[in-house]
């Protein structure tokens, strides 16, 4: 049997744990045989997390011999991993163990530097910190998981259920992943990146400035055509010194600045009504459904037929007592 073990550290977060204990438990072969044989191990015998003491059988030593080690999320605040993880972690990686972490999981294995030189994600908005914290990964922060071969990352607690998933394909196939994935009650596959989970606000508006009016305006009017000679007309420069002033003040150019406004107009449309796609394209102010759709994909990473059907704003259902 394959020998999944899972570390535990304390401030765990007890989904990012769940999730790959449920995922490689549940799998089978075609003749019912369990091909994963998971374990959890600590530092020390008892792990505490918030509202939660787990005691744990195994120690460090069972990553000498695991087959895959998987390391959970922890809670916001957690101290760093002590120095016996991260030499464990590194002796595992050295011996040539597939390692995978789950969510902000992998600020743990950066600071074991198992991910230096490597391509990495996180959840979104831990991405910029884990680039920041280690400059030697490279960090993918819209994409759902990231497979090195060896060692592999994955986004948010949900994610690490389409990485765990995409590991017993790997090991096992198509056919044994599936009905894991059944077991798990989702898709073998999830259409898009994390991208798509982002909170995409409003362009910030830089108060006080010379130029908020103006974006004021540009917001109220996306609909309508707004081409860089009608925007610097309407704050009274050239178009040169707009461009220029613009980008001081708001950190990128006028064009970016108003398709990420559409983009998050389209966004509020497809959650909150019934139009169709071309209306909405029109509404947000896209020349054609075409250009509408593949800016939405590129900027959100899926498709706005896709993100209405996973974001859109459901009435409550009517309640039965008089």
């Amino acid at each position: 049997m394959h020998s999944v073990v899972i570390l535990v550290l304390d401030d765990v977060v007890p989904f990012d744990m769940a999730a790959p204990m449920q995922a490689f438990d549940w799998t089978r072969l075609p003749d019912g045989r369990r091909p994963y044989r998971v374990s959890l191990c600590a530092e020390s015998p008892e792990v505490c997390t918030e509202g939660l003491a787990l005691r744990i059988e195994r120690g460090l030593e069972a990553l000498e011999t695991a087959d895959t080690v998987i390391v959970p999320g922890r809670s916001e605040g957690s101290g760093p991993p002590s120095g016996r993880v991260l030499d464990a972690l590194r002796r595992a990686a050295r011996a040539g163990t597939r390692i995978a972490s789950v969510c902000v999981g992998a600020f743990v294995l950066g600071e074991a530097g198992v991910l230096d030189g490597l391509r990495a994600t996180t959840h979104w908005i831990a991405a910029a910190e884990l680039a920041r914290r280690y400059p030697l990964v490279e960090v993918l922060p819209d994409v759902l998981y990231v497979d090195n071969g060896q060692i592999l990352t994955s986004a948010g607690a949900a994610a690490g259920l389409d990485m765990c998933l995409h590991m017993i394909r790997r090991d096992l196939g198509s056919a044994v992943a599936a009905h894991s994935a059944r077991m798990c009650v989702m898709p073998l596959e999830r259409e898009g990146g994390q991208a798509q989970f982002v909170v995409h606000e409003h362009p910030p508006v830089p108060r006080g400035s010379d130029l908020e009016p103006l974006l004021g305006w540009i917001e109220d009017n996306l609909a309508g055509e707004l081409t860089l000679g009608a925007m610097a007309a309407r704050s009274g420069m050239s178009e040169r010194t707009f461009s220029r002033r613009f980008r001081e003040q708001t950190g990128t150019t006028p064009l970016q600045w108003l398709l990420r406004a559409r983009v998050r107009r389209a966004q509020y449309l497809l959650e909150n009504g019934d139009d169709s796609v071309e209306r909405i394209a029109r509404q947000a102010g896209f020349g054609s459904p075409t250009a509408f759709r593949e800016r939405f994909r590129r900027v959100v990473g899926t498709t706005p037929y896709s993100y209405r059907a996973a974001f859109r704003a459901k009435s409550p259902a009517p309640s039965r007592l008089p």
